[in-house]
């Protein structure tokens, strides 16, 4: 299920960077802000955004970060200042903070639960902080979500990295977010790393949490756009459909727009 991309790298670069322009001047903003991870998804994003020249913050945010996280966001960030004087970049701990919250909210028995809260605790602490320097500056927050994340499995935080004013790679497949990376030099360390969200503080990958790979979970979001069925496949590939099914269903709460109970016009 190895999924290569056909996307026109240089062209698809250009024109999500006049789209990023564009954008930013009919908005009359004075630049962007974005989350850095160490993954390939922000590393592109920041990427995009430096070659509009408008001013670039690229914002480290770490809450327990694993140190090769870390060092792979750095290392980013860095050849990214070399290459382009708009950018910048700042560092925000969010640790003591998040340990704060720990301490005012209280536990309950169900571990996952928890765990899974405090994941999402984290990915929303992180939106506020961007919204602050954001709010600051006059930037826009530039999303990292690509279109398998977004649009296929729902794999993000609703209200954190969710939480965005403009996503400028979330018509990419992941494959086509690694070609452009490829494509715009991004570290070779960010490029081989295992791609993981880093909210629960520990080593699980993205494919861990969600059971299928990128390439997988493309694979049959393109089918399921065909009108394939599970009933279609046999064996991994009806594994991989059926995981793609169950969480694109579960997670259309955060990929629809929000209900709005509408009071006919009799009752007002």
């Amino acid at each position: 299920m190895t999924k290569k991309s056909t996307i026109q790298v240089e062209k698809v670069n250009s024109y999500i960077v006049n789209w990023l322009k564009t954008y930013a001047e009919n908005a009359k903003v004075n630049g962007f802000v974005v989350g850095i991870s160490g993954g390939v998804d922000s590393a592109v994003t920041s990427t995009l955004c430096a070659q509009t020249g408008f001013p670039t913050l690229c914002v480290e945010m770490p809450i327990h970060q694993a140190p090769t996280h870390v060092s792979r966001g750095r290392e980013h960030i860095e050849l990214l200042k070399s290459r382009f004087p708009n950018v910048s970049t700042i560092e925000a701990d969010l640790t003591p903070v998040f340990e704060s919250f720990k301490n005012q909210v209280p536990a309950t028995e169900d571990d996952y639960k928890v765990h899974l809260s405090l994941a999402n605790t984290r990915a929303r602490l992180r939106m506020t902080t961007l919204y602050y320097f954001a709010g600051i500056k006059g930037y826009l927050v530039a999303g990292t979500g690509n279109k398998v994340e977004d649009f296929g499995v729902g794999f993000f935080t609703k209200y954190g990295d969710g939480g965005v004013d403009l996503s400028p790679i979330a018509d990419l497949m992941k494959s086509d977010v690694f070609a452009l990376a490829d494509f715009l030099k991004i570290p070779r360390s960010i490029l081989e790393a295992l791609p993981t969200d880093g909210l629960f503080g520990d080593d699980r990958t993205d494919e861990d949490q969600l059971g299928a790979s990128y390439d997988e979970l493309e694979w049959a979001m393109l089918l399921d756009e065909k009108g394939s069925t599970a009933n279609n496949f046999s064996g991994r590939e009806k594994t991989v459909f059926e995981i793609y099914k169950k969480l694109n269903s579960i997670n259309q709460h955060k990929m629809l727009d929000i209900p709005v109970c509408v009071i006919s016009k009799n009752l007002k």
